[in-house]
């Protein structure tokens, strides 16, 4: 347990060093170059614009797989974070890359639907998740994404997943 009076500072760099151990342990995360800006316990997700993640050259359009892909990290990164807060705030954690048994173990998906809502176009691409229900063994987990403007979604996905134990 941490002292209540612990300076800012460190609890801030126990937070971004345990998102930043979360993020850098999927190599799929590092190359679709998905980045999560944290502002307290609240995550969003960037997916930079990449020629890569163009699946429809003509018009142009991301993939629809590479927009999923976008949900479906953002939704376990969410869970995986939000499981983890009260922990890591407390000091009972603190994710060290030199010990990978102090990582969390990211919850395994279970079922993910996405419902496509307008073409990605060739630009930066923005998701929030949020954790609808979370219990030991289950958790449901709902995601939208956007581009210039939140209010219009290109997408937005429910996943399902089963939580780690122990």
């Amino acid at each position: 347990m941490t002292d209540r009076n612990e300076p800012l500072q460190q609890i801030k760099l126990r937070r971004d060093n345990a998102l930043r151990l979360l993020v850098e342990g999927v190599p799929y995360i590092r190359w679709m170059g998905i980045r999560f800006d944290r502002r307290g316990d609240e995550l969003t997700a960037t997916m930079p614009f990449d020629e890569k993640l163009i699946g429809n050259p003509f018009l142009p359009a991301i993939h629809g797989g590479a927009t999923a892909a976008f949900l479906e990290i953002a939704a376990l990164v969410e869970l995986s974070w939000s499981a983890m807060w009260e922990d890591l705030e407390s000091g009972r954690i603190a994710p060290d890359a030199a010990m990978p048994e102090s990582l969390p173990r990211l919850p395994k998906t279970i079922d993910f639907t996405v419902d496509y809502l307008r073409s990605g176009l060739p630009r930066d691409a923005y998701a929030r998740a949020r954790v609808v229900r979370s219990g030991r063994r289950y958790a449901s987990v709902h995601v939208e994404a956007w581009q210039d403007n939140r209010a219009k979604l290109i997408a937005q996905a429910t996943a399902h997943f089963l939580m780690p134990q122990g």
